[in-house]
């Protein structure tokens, strides 16, 4: 009972970091991020509730270079409309931390935890404040020169914010599947999921990347890039690393290298699990985590490709981004299911 309690609570706080990464998605393709200039993590919590107060707001937004550089013609009322965005963003982090630690301290003084899960359960907590200070850090990085936040602190500030959640994730289908619930020969599979799981990090990691230096709106062609299958610019920049962090043609022809990737591992591996010995041994969780991931790729791949052609429009790049972790979760699924 106590187990399933915890699993629970869990999955709620997955679902609201789920939340949290689409609707931080959302902020950063309104350009919205970059509106609330100060980090004031008791005091902040209160919007501006008067005109002195939003006027105020502004006025400390119009300090900034995004302000002088890009929205220098930008009225209060438009100025509303991106502070809504970046302000829910940060209100649900404090919401998430707080629905987060205050069941926690319940079930560990009704010790329906044990010492190595409150342990576990106190570092996933730690990780959420560092995810807070590394929100402020990548934003400042925009508030200085440069009217656009860098694309290693975004990138890090995504990272961080999947690893969150693929440690409460993956605690939640521990605590409610404590035993292995499949048999036979599946060392093989178990490898095959992890591999799938690594590529999927990558393609978050480089999509952060792509979404860093807006890589989106450049070769807005599919299959090729601009009627190339590698773009002749891959390489134009020196010292040639910085291509793979800062040149487009690169950073996207990364990012559609981990899609052709998964395009073969996964339906690779739903056959292989479908084979006469792997479909013997494989346990009906398991059997369904892989059918939803083979599924979930069609959909993401599909979304990915609408996002490029249509030039990131608002609410197909938030589903794209809400798809890569859902993704991610029924591969976690997946090989949770096909553990030791």
């Amino acid at each position: 009972m106590h187990r399933r309690a915890v699993a629970i609570w869990l999955l709620v706080c997955c679902a609201m970091v789920f939340g949290m990464i689409v609707v931080g998605g959302t902020t950063r393709l309104t350009h919205s991020g970059l509106s609330i200039t100060e980090w004031q993590p008791i005091v902040g919590t209160l919007p501006p509730l008067s005109v002195q107060d939003w006027t105020g707001a502004f006025e400390k937004y119009q300090q900034t270079p995004e302000f002088r550089q890009v929205n220098h013609a930008m009225s209060l009322d438009e100025f509303k409309g991106i502070f809504w965005w970046e302000y829910a963003h940060r209100l649900l982090g404090r919401t998430i931390g707080m629905v987060f630690l205050l069941p926690l301290l319940w079930f560990i003084w009704r010790k329906s935890v044990d010492r190595a899960l409150a342990w576990k359960l106190g570092g996933i907590f730690i990780l959420g404040g560092l995810q807070g200070a590394m929100g402020w850090y990548m934003v400042k990085s925009g508030l200085v020169d440069d009217p656009r936040v860098s694309q290693f602190r975004l990138t890090a500030h995504l990272s961080l914010a999947i690893a969150i959640y693929i440690a409460q994730f993956w605690t939640a289908l521990s605590l409610l599947h404590p035993q292995r619930d499949g048999s036979g020969p599946t060392a093989g599979l178990r490898k095959f999921a992890w591999v799938i799981l690594g590529v999927i990090g990558y393609m978050i990691v480089t999509g952060g990347f792509v979404a860093g230096i807006r890589a989106g709106f450049a070769y807005n062609t599919f299959p090729l890039m601009n009627g190339s299958i590698v773009p002749p610019e891959i390489f134009m920049l020196e010292p040639w690393w910085k291509n793979f962090f800062y040149n487009m043609a690169t950073v996207q022809f990364d990012h559609r290298l981990g899609a052709w990737t998964l395009a073969v591992l996964i339906p690779w591996f739903w056959l292989r699990s479908r084979t006469a010995t792997q479909a013997s041994a494989l346990s009906p969780r398991a059997r369904l985590a892989s059918n939803l991931l083979l599924a979930m790729l069609v959909t993401q791949i599909s979304l990915g490709i609408a996002t490029l052609l249509l030039q990131v429009p608002v609410a197909l790049g938030a589903a794209h981004q809400a798809g890569a972790v859902l993704l991610l979760s029924f591969a976690l699924m997946t090989a949770h299911a096909l553990r030791r």
